[in-house]
This record gives structure tokens, sequence and C-alpha cells, in this order.
């Protein structure tokens, strides 16, 4: 049996018809992790659950019941997202010993719909980083090539579906921190609208930019991961029912108009990334869309801004995280003398260097006299960043940009260097600002192992246009 090739209503369609059990689905799933586990893709395993999911479903089989479409399939959590009765490290020292008392939205969502979740991913210390070597476990690896990075703050969410060890993932996007992994890996990864997923249950970076969204194999896997945890929740407030919303009616899609906008097509681009990119543009020409060139001028501002507002609430939510509140950091607590001790040795020794970096900038951006100078000229430019998409969305239906200027780079090459490995999510942090949905796709299938390092197309939709995006991806991998 081998699972690794199959779409998400393949694996159901084979389920259901016996060709094997969802027991065995799981232990091909772990299988595949434990030849990969070079890759250092899982922090933790959730085996226990995982086999009482597939048994249920192997029990609904055996009764000629109905199968849910996600019924026994393979999928993974970056550990940000609480699970019940599970270690929820979110990649940091500080929470190591921290386990979920409650399962978050998406755990519950996947519970509910009886999806076998084998385990928790490898990941950036709190979302905080753009390859994935900031994690208190030790990097990910780019599975087509094991000396570059997984891209990040997912990373272990995209390889976990890169290498075959899961049908799809869930991983968070704060700054293009699905996007971006999804296209270093050649993978697809969907951030959906703000407020289209509930954020209840997971570990916050910072609150107005982070969303969930799924890793895939294909943009129709993409599309039934993302409908089944999307919708209202009560315990999050940004939250809105379901809307599917179209540019066009079903059945003209290739009468869409797809934006480009001359500020993403500039000089700095690797030449790699711009050929492929040319042949996704001449690829959807061939398949009857239109093109027109936009402007989205606001956008060089963006990085500046993102880097404002997101440090400012990150100093903000990570606050709680004290060493009283949760469980710290335990072999310091025997060396503690008083409750301001306790304090500075945990998140001395709790958080790592990009973290405290982020703290320590986010802390004096809200301190007073610098709050209006950087803080609250940055929520004004956010604002003329979002004008600038509603502008653009009254010419076009979707946006077309590069996910990343560059493949997959080298471990360590740009650990010494932050401002470097902040431009890895120049092309990805506007859509977040915006609160848009945005999707990186393939620009072909880049097979593991072919020695060829993946390049995927961005498609940036209006708020709640999600269907834009999936069709003109599904129209796309026709081809």
């Amino acid at each position: 049996m081998d699972i690794k090739n199959l779409t998400i209503q393949e694996f159901h369609d084979a389920l259901c018809a016996k060709e094997f059990s969802a027991r065995e689905a799981m232990d091909e799933s772990y299988k595949a992790i434990e030849e990969n586990k070079d890759l250092n893709a899982f922090i933790s395993f959730t085996k226990e659950d995982a086999i009482r999911s597939a048994d249920t479903i192997d029990a609904m089989i055996a009764r000629g019941e109905n199968v849910p479409l996600l019924g026994g399939v393979p999928i993974a959590l970056k550990d940000n997202m609480l699970l019940k009765g599970s270690v929820t490290t979110a990649g940091s020292k500080i929470l190591s010993e921290y386990v979920a008392s409650y399962d978050g939205w998406v755990a519950e969502k996947l519970k509910g719909l009886n999806a076998t979740i084998v385990g928790k991913t490898n990941m950036d210390e709190f979302a905080m980083g753009s390859s994935n070597e900031n994690s208190a476990f030790g990097p990910v690896k780019n599975p087509h090539n094991k000396t570059c990075v997984s891209g990040g703050s997912s990373g272990g969410s995209a390889v976990s579906v890169a290498c075959g060890a899961t049908l799809g993932s869930f991983g968070s996007d704060t700054g293009g921190s699905i996007r971006q992994p999804a296209a270093l890996c050649g993978v697809v990864g969907m951030k959906p609208t703000y407020g289209a997923v509930s954020r209840f249950g997971i570990v916050a970076m910072a609150s107005s930019l982070d969303q969930i969204g799924p890793f895939s194999k294909t943009v129709s896997d993409s599309e039934i991961l993302f409908n089944a945890i999307r919708g209202k929740d009560l315990h999050d407030a940004t939250t809105f029912e379901k809307k599917e919303l179209r540019s066009k009616p079903i059945g003209e899609e290739r009468k869409m108009v797809i934006g480009i906008p001359k500020e993403y097509f500039i000089e700095g681009i690797d030449p790699y990334v711009s050929k492929y990119i040319s042949d996704a543009i001449e690829r959807l020409k061939k398949l009857g869309f239109s093109f027109k060139e936009i402007s989205l001028p606001h956008t060089k501002y963006a990085l500046s801004t993102y880097y404002i507002i997101m440090p400012a609430e990150v100093s903000t939510n990570l606050a709680r995280l004290d060493g009283v509140r949760y469980l710290g950091v335990s072999e310091i607590k025997k060396d503690v003398e008083n409750l301001k001790d306790l304090y500075i040795k945990t998140r001395g020794v709790g958080f790592g260097k990009e973290s405290r970096r982020r703290i320590l900038l986010g802390t004096f951006v809200l301190s007073s006299g610098y709050y209006d100078a950087y803080y609250s000229k940055a929520q004004k430019v956010r604002t003329l960043i979002s004008q600038d998409f509603a502008k653009a969305f009254d010419e076009v239906d979707v946006i077309l940009t590069p996910t990343t200027p560059t493949p997959a780079f080298k471990l360590g090459e740009k650990t010494n260097d932050p401002l470097s490995m902040y431009l890895s999510d120049i092309f990805t942090i506007p859509v977040n600002l915006a609160g848009l949905p945005g999707i990186s796709i393939p620009v072909k299938k880049f097979a593991v192992g072919s020695g060829e390092l993946p390049v995927n197309f961005q498609l940036i939709g209006k708020h709640f246009h999600e269907a834009d995006l999936f069709a003109v991806g599904k129209e796309y991998e026709k081809e």
C-alpha cells in the first residue's frame, strides 16, 4: 500500500472500497515519518489518539456507515495548536512542559470528522522565523535538499506533506508562515481571509495577523481542508459565518482577470524564480485567463510596517509566559530566590534569541514617547496598504505574485543576518496586513529527489473570495 501519492478524495474512495484500513493508513504514515526522521519535521506524536480515531473509522466502514471525507486521513498539526492531553511547545523551551487542557478549534473540528491526527510538527519558536531554524528542537530540513531550509515558521507542517508522511497538515500564517514554506517545499499552502477560521486554541503570536490554514499536495485538497475548519466560533469574536463568494459564476473561471502588480516584479528576484513564475503566467494565459498590470504603491512600506505591528503584539501576547501562569523551565526553579528572579530566569532561559529580539523591539515601539512615532503610524500605513488592494480589486479578480524572492537557501546562510531573513517574506506580508486570502501553488510537480528546488506562485483574492483562488488553482493543476 502506498498512500503518498493519493489525494484526499482518492484516499477516501479507496478506504471506503476496503483497499486498506484506516489503521493500515495510520501505520504507513508513521512509517514514512520514521523513514524521514532526519528531516526533523515532528516534535511529538499522538499515537493513542490516532489509533482511537482510525479504529472508529474502520468500525464505521465495517457497519456500512457513511464515512466523513477526512475520516482516517493522516493529518499533522503545527505545535502551536492545542490538542487536549498533548504537549504544546510552540517550538519553545519555555513551553516544553505545557500539556494542553482542551482542544483548540482546529483539533476539535478534525476530531469531529475522525481525521487521524498523527502528531505535532516542528516550527520556529512562537512562529517567529522564515527558515525553521529558530526552533528549540532543532531546524527542519528541506526534503528536496537536506542542506537547505524548509522555510518557516510552519516548516514541519510543509515537510510532513512534501515527504508523504501525511496527506494534509495545518500551520499558522502571520506574515507568510504557510505560503513561504509551502513554496520552498513544493506543496500547496493556503492562508484564509482573516476571520474565516477561528484562532481559538492557538498560541498567539500577533493576534491581528495570525491565521490558520492548510498544507496539501493539491489545490483541491486545500479546498477540502479549508472547508473543514472554516466558520463562526463563539470563542473568537473576529470570526464570521461561512461565506462562499465568487467573482464570476461557476463555469466562468477562465474569464477572471488576473492582476500583476508591478511592485512585485522587481530587480532582486532570483532568476531561477523569475523563469518559473513566467512559465506559470504563460500557462495561465493559454488556459484563457487575461492579465492586467496593476499598482500597489504602498507595498514598499509593508515590511517596515509589519516589523513594527507584529513585534508590538508579540510583546503583549508573550508577557503571559512568566513561569507562573504556565509551566516554565523546571530546571531553573530550584535556583529561584524571589518572584522577580523567577521572571528573569524563566524568560532569559526559556526564550530563544529571535523571540527575545522581537519582544524587545515590540516593547520599545509601545513605550512612552514612541507609540505615536512608530506603532500608531504603522497602523495608518497598514490602512493605506489595504486601500491599495481594494482599489486593485476594482479592476481585477485575483492577483498573482511570486511567493518568495528565492528558492530554498542553505541552512545557516541567513541566521546571522536578520534583515536578509526578514526579506524572505517580502511578497507574503502585505496579504496579512490587509487580511486577505492567499494561496501558494507549485509551478509544476517538483518530485522529491529530482534535484530541483521548488518554486511556487502566489494568488491573492478579495476578502472571503477563497473560491476564486481555488477555481484558478484547480484550473491550473489540470494542466
